[in-house]
């Protein structure tokens, strides 16, 4: 699975043996423990349900309390699940930790971007401006969005003005710099998804090395 459910504590710098700046995130990762095993006998596939950050027991209602009184752990304030191949390698009060991890390898990254509320079409999808003198009433706008004879309506999905962010962004292969046990810490070289203290998930990259 190799994947890891952690905070964004925010961006720093560190520098490497030859003194390079390298910009990195700050993820608090872990550490958290397995709440259910799902295999293909009992539920048709294979994944593994993860339980990061205890919660207070009274925070947290009766249907979970229960899930939670089960597996014998304490409750938990995020839930998540991840699909695995082999459901039987992990077992229900496995804790994992960032020493999961190595240095150097290759990441995906996911979390929920910055919500920017309702903005125009330029900022929304990088479209250009209108002229900006001899009277234009076109500063800013939209334009022309259909023809009036055919198809004289508006086709859906088109690029206009809106609710912008806030939406599941993932970055893929970043290069996981340094990772610090002791703290539950991952320095992630470049940015990540969403605000300080946003949720993230971090994963070995598909596509990279350490699957």
């Amino acid at each position: 699975m190799k994947t890891i459910l952690g905070k964004k504590m925010g961006m720093t710098q560190i520098f490497d043996e030859e003194g390079n700046v390298i910009p990195v995130t700050v993820i608090e990762a872990g550490p958290e423990v397995v709440t259910q095993v799902k295999t293909v006998e009992t539920d048709g596939y294979n994944a593994v349900q993860i339980g990061f950050e205890d919660q207070k027991p009274q925070r947290v209602n009766k249907p979970l309390t229960g899930h939670f009184a089960k597996a014998g752990v304490t409750t938990k304030k995020y839930l998540a699940e991840f699909r695995v191949e082999e459901g039987e390698a992990y077992e229900v009060g496995q804790v994992i930790t960032v020493a999961d991890f190595e240095e150097g390898k290759k990441i995906d990254v996911t979390g929920i971007s910055k919500g920017k509320g309702t903005q125009g079409n330029i900022k929304r999808h990088g479209h250009h401006r209108g002229p900006m003198t001899h009277g234009s009433k076109h500063k800013r706008l939209a334009g022309a969005l259909a023809a009036g004879t055919y198809p004289s309506r508006v086709f859906k999905g088109n690029a206009g003005p809106g609710r912008m962010g806030r939406e599941t962004v993932t970055v893929q292969n970043l290069v996981l710099v340094k990772v610090i046990e002791d703290r539950n810490l991952l320095l992630v070289k470049g940015a990540v998804p969403g605000n300080k203290g946003g949720l993230v998930s971090v994963r070995y990259a598909v596509k990279g090395q350490g699957k």
